[in-house]
């Protein structure tokens, strides 16, 4: 019989930015951390893939509300691309299904980057997360089954050149929601006649939060408590570049039950197509303007 006492979930919120680990899923990562941190709730912000190291931000408590928008930030990845084999999965986890002895010049890859910056067509990998009539594609894919999914709009900031290698070249690319490094690594070996996949992967931002913000879980293992939560970033880290109002005492009182409210005073805007407000340096919502009215999208306790 377990007579071990029973762990209390706290009602805790905020970010934790985590470094993820090489082979560790994002469910896994955000169990290890909840676990850690004792916390009631808990999410994250954009799955990263097993093989696959970086920046998973992970929202505890009232944090996993602000999910939406630090999923909609630009993200930033480090990736190399192994040219001469095209895999299954197209990254290193999957079987190779075709190859070519071709190796791309350094100045046919950097002359091929400008076709695919701006907004693109993409055709997603068919091991990925997306839905077809209700089924996930990697699960159709293991299954056997021939899935067909379709090109898909992706806006790209920028994408370099970092180190080029006959067997290997590393890149980094700025870009938006929806992006799939692994069809971009796909798409450009297929440009430069040959055949390619991502052999490594590394996510350095999302959103508001960069490396330099990252913490790994043997990092948080080797901490106190008192000193992991010293560690967490505040709920309204997640709305970083989100213009923020800020509330008297009566408004507060008003979005709190979710009503729309008149916003007063110089300076008060008319139109905002996202913003979030605050009472006093607490988060109260995030919402919209219209017609010099504040309306709630999400209320925050």
């Amino acid at each position: 019989m377990n007579d071990k006492p029973k762990r209390i979930k706290r009602t805790i919120s905020g970010w934790v930015v985590l470094d993820k680990p090489y082979d560790m899923t994002s469910t896994q990562s955000v169990g290890k951390v909840r676990w850690l941190f004792s916390a009631a709730k808990a999410g994250h912000a954009g799955t990263l893939d097993p093989l696959a190291t970086g920046i998973l931000p992970i929202a505890l408590g009232e944090a996993t509300k602000a999910v939406p928008q630090v999923q909609d930030g630009t993200k930033i990845y480090r990736f190399a691309i192994r040219w001469g084999s095209a895999t299954t999965t197209d990254d290193a986890e999957g079987t190779v299904v075709a190859t070519s002895d071709v190796r791309p010049e350094r100045t046919a890859l950097e002359a091929v980057l400008p076709a695919f910056t701006g907004t693109i067509m993409q055709r997603p990998p068919i091991y990925s997360a997306l839905k077809v009539d209700g089924e996930r594609a990697y699960d159709l894919a293991r299954a056997g089954e021939t899935v067909a999914l379709q090109p898909r709009e992706i806006d790209v900031d920028a994408i370099a050149l970092i180190e080029h290698g006959n067997e290997q070249s590393m890149l980094e690319v700025t870009c938006g929601k929806g992006t799939y490094v692994r069809a971009l690594a796909r798409d450009i070996a297929e440009a430069l006649g040959t055949h390619g996949h991502v052999s490594m992967l590394h996510r350095a931002a999302v959103g508001p939060f960069h490396d330099m913000d990252a913490v790994t879980i043997d990092q948080l293992e080797g901490l106190s408590q008192d000193e992991r939560d010293a560690l967490l970033k505040p709920v309204a880290a997640g709305f970083a570049g989100l213009p923020e109002i800020r509330l008297d005492q009566q408004q507060a009182t008003a979005v709190r039950h979710g009503n729309a409210i008149l916003l007063t005073g110089a300076g008060s805007p008319v139109s905002l197509d996202e913003c979030w407000v605050s009472f006093r340096g607490d988060v109260l919502a995030t919402g919209w303007v219209e017609f010099g009215q504040f309306r709630c999208r999400r209320v925050f306790n």
